[in-house]
């Protein structure tokens, strides 16, 4: 099985993915990893400020493909980031697409405006931001309006985070 978790910057992604790991024992991709790993070998000009459709159409291609490698080996595998397309399954054949599930994270607006501090306060939970100056309420507002808007007219899987944030993992 694998599983596609996507969303705004801030959602939660990477914890849930860790979350994930620990109670499956599955590994986990996490596309930001992948982009720093090229980008610092120079195997791309791309940088960590580029446009995130340019980074989406760079690392989709490699991303789609080691999928399709883990299904073909049966393998389980977590892929997280926010570098998966809105129109990822026509990328796969049939075969493909019953082995994986595809989640958005988004967070909608009153939950934002109530719980900016908690926001902030775990956007370092897995992993450390340097660039977490750019994480302002508006930016965060208006990424999870985006996504929300993008999975709507995409008619794809959706966890909208309202009350609280609360993902059920079963």
């Amino acid at each position: 099985m694998i599983i596609l978790i996507t969303g705004a910057s801030h959602t939660g992604k990477t914890a849930l993915a860790q979350k994930l790991l620990e109670k499956y024992k599955w590994p986990y991709l996490s596309i930001d990893h992948l982009k720093m790993g090229l980008i610092r070998s120079r195997n791309t000009t791309l940088t960590p400020l580029s446009d995130d459709k340019a980074l989406t159409d760079y690392l989709w291609p490699i991303v789609r493909e080691m999928i399709k490698t883990a299904i073909e080996n049966d393998q389980n595998l977590i892929v997280e980031g926010c570098y998966i397309p809105f129109g990822w399954s026509k990328d796969f054949e049939e075969g493909y697409l019953e082995n994986i599930r595809y989640y958005c994270l988004v967070m909608s607006k009153k939950y934002i405006m109530n719980h900016f501090g908690d926001i902030k306060k775990y956007a370092n939970v897995v992993e450390n931001r340097m660039d977490d100056e750019y994480c302002t309420i508006e930016t965060v507002l208006r990424d999870n309006e985006e996504i929300l808007e993008q999975c709507r007219k995409h008619g794809v899987n959706c966890f909208l985070i309202d009350e609280e944030y609360r993902i059920d993992i079963e």
